[in-house]
């Protein structure tokens, strides 16, 4: 023995390791939220997520899911023909190499938006990628996750969504505007949750706050209720 390490001979020291993702699903449809909507959008959806919203309507993307090599999710889109794309959850930023496919989403010339929750950092994402960041309000049990420090990464692009479940979320999401004076770095979306808030009473609570934000309900509940693969 000569004191050097050896290395096995079917195992090269260059070999790279693959870039996969544990992905939920990958479909076509038309995208229900944040400016893009109406568009038909492939949404490729990474399986986990740290939080647990009393609310969340994607609790089966919290477990289970597939690999994919980064390269054959690539390849899944295009075969789509949309030039949409949604990377979701899910939180897909759980997932280091989601960023990677961020990036290749880009170079492969799609528009691309990001589905976030706000927790986590935002900072190493792409500047070309649409974030649609989710800060959670109290009724959601994970206000106290938001990470305040992306805000100073939102570019004029990206979008801040708050989804309200009452009138207290909402008038802790209006002082969230106004404090951080978000109307003026990104745009910003409040959408009422599903069954808890009416959408007419939250379009007046927006109009009597005189609020510079915009209104939005989920289109795909509103075609294919809460059915997955939509």
């Amino acid at each position: 023995m000569n004191g050097s390490t050896a290395t096995p001979a079917d195992v090269s020291p260059a070999t790279p390791v693959r870039e996969r993702l544990r992905i939920t699903e990958i479909f076509h449809s038309v995208q229900g939220e944040a400016d893009a909507i109406g568009w038909p959008t492939v949404f490729v959806r990474l399986t986990g997520c740290p939080l647990r919203c009393v609310w969340c309507d994607t609790e089966y993307s919290f477990h289970g899911g597939q690999w994919h090599d980064i390269d054959a999710i690539l390849a899944e889109v295009a075969s789509h023909g949309a030039h949409h794309v949604c990377v979701t959850g899910g939180e897909p930023l759980a997932q280091k190499r989601c960023l990677i496919l961020l990036r290749k989403l880009c170079d492969a010339g799609y528009e691309v938006s990001l589905e976030t929750s706000g927790a986590l950092d935002v900072s190493q994402v792409d500047s070309r990628v649409r974030k649609v960041m989710d800060l959670k309000a109290p009724d959601s049990g994970e206000s106290a996750r938001n990470l305040w420090s992306n805000l100073a990464h939102l570019l004029p692009h990206d979008q801040v969504k708050f989804v309200i479940a009452s009138r207290a979320d909402f008038e802790w999401s209006r002082d969230v505007v106004r404090e951080h004076a978000l109307d003026r770095k990104a745009m910003v979306l409040f959408s009422p949750v599903w069954s808890k808030v009416e959408p007419r009473e939250l379009a007046e609570w927006i109009l009597a706050e005189r609020l510079p934000v915009r209104f939005q309900l989920q289109l795909h509940k509103l075609l294919w209720n809460d059915a997955a693969g939509h």
